[in-house]
């Protein structure tokens, strides 16, 4: 699972990088200064792991993870090849989802590619560029099509009319996410890797002293535009995360107490970025395992399917899962107690997994 950290140059990526991994990447005040992409591992934070671990008292805790990269900075004709945009182009196309992170920090010694802070004018202008860029390899994508298709393919002929209409939504500047498609189209749509068919998710980047909420507010019209899309927005004081992140845990608890500063606006970032992946958290861990641990699952998944996450063997040869819901499991403090108190069940191969559930997989071999 990969987010793709985007945005124009300056605006504070790579520091949100920093602040996330501890990577200590470099960070610079000009434009198109950092050609490279950086990557780096973020845990997913999760309390109900957290509590699992103390209640099964196993020897250690495993979260699951996202792989972060920090993309370089896009500018106005990245389709064209200006700035570093031929390699943006190509870094978004291997990513899941995006964090499209935009400025709204005031610091006259970073440069800002604008003269003044507009965080819609922003997010258009970075997707007018991935729309270009998705039309460009979408028109090539026809001219073979409309070769194929004159020889009388069937096949052939059903996809130009699905990229004929793909083709016209990019021309109007339409995000590739927002075209409707069917079932069919779906295989098309994966094999073109468009960068404007990404979820997003918006990111405030604010000045140390304000809080999340007064972000938000401050900047209520484009929230509001941003949500009315399907978009999530989050506000981070990236800086001074970074900042934070060089300190001992317990530095960073005593400077925040010191300062009055918030706690969790890095986490709530994370925990939408989950969200905007579309994974959901099950669990396994009990008194015989060797540790507690959240694994990462696509919404709609079943348990087979599931259980292919830990092991593909557990995968080949399931049985049954035994399935508890994580608060009952906590309540009641183990496997034992949930199947006495009928909390704990047995699911087969086709049940959806639902975010929190704690699973033990019986499996041949």
């Amino acid at each position: 699972m990969k987010l793709g950290i985007v945005g124009l140059p300056n605006v504070g990526k790579t520091t949100l990088f920093n602040a996330l991994t501890h990577a200590n990447a470099a960070a610079t005040a000009y434009a198109y200064t950092s050609a490279e992409s950086n990557r780096g591992v973020v845990p997913v934070p999760d309390e109900r792991l957290d509590r699992l671990h103390e209640v099964l008292e196993t020897p250690k805790k495993v979260y699951a993870t996202i792989d972060v990269v920090d993309i370089a900075g896009l500018a106005e004709g990245a389709s064209r090849g200006e700035g570093l945009g031929n390699r943006f182009l190509a870094d978004i196309r291997g990513v899941d989802a995006v964090a499209h992170v935009i400025r709204t920090f005031a610091n006259a010694d970073v440069a800002h590619v604008r003269d003044a802070a507009d965080p819609q004018a922003d997010a258009e202008l970075v997707e007018t560029e991935l729309v270009l860029g998705d039309l460009e390899l979408v028109e090539r994508r026809r001219e073979k099509t409309v070769k194929a298709a004159r020889s009388g393919d069937k096949a052939m002929q059903r996809e130009l009319e699905t990229v004929d209409g793909l083709v016209a939504a990019l021309r109007e500047g339409t995000l590739a996410r927002a075209v409707e498609r069917s079932a069919e189209d779906l295989p098309l749509y994966r094999e073109l890797a468009l960068v404007s068919d990404r979820p997003t998710l918006f990111v405030l980047n604010t000045d140390d002293e304000q809080s999340a909420d007064e972000a938000l507010a401050a900047h209520a019209d484009f929230v509001a535009w941003a949500r009315t899309r399907g978009d999530q927005v989050v506000a981070v004081p990236a800086r001074l995360e970074a900042e934070l992140a060089d300190l001992e845990p317990d530095e960073a608890a005593a400077f925040r107490a010191e300062l009055g500063l918030e706690v969790g606006a890095l986490d709530a970032f994370i925990r939408a970025a989950y969200d905007v992946l579309g994974y959901l958290s099950f669990f396994t861990g009990d008194f015989r395992s060797s540790e507690s641990r959240a694994w990462q699952l696509p919404r709609g998944w079943t348990a087979k399917q599931a259980a292919g996450r830990i092991h593909s063997d557990i995968e080949h040869g399931f049985v049954r899962a035994q399935v508890v819901a994580i608060d009952d499991l906590l309540e009641l403090g183990s496997f034992p107690a949930a199947r006495e108190h009928a909390k704990l069940r047995t699911e087969g191969k086709e049940y959806v997994v639902q975010d929190g559930d704690v699973m033990h997989f019986l499996h041949t071999g």
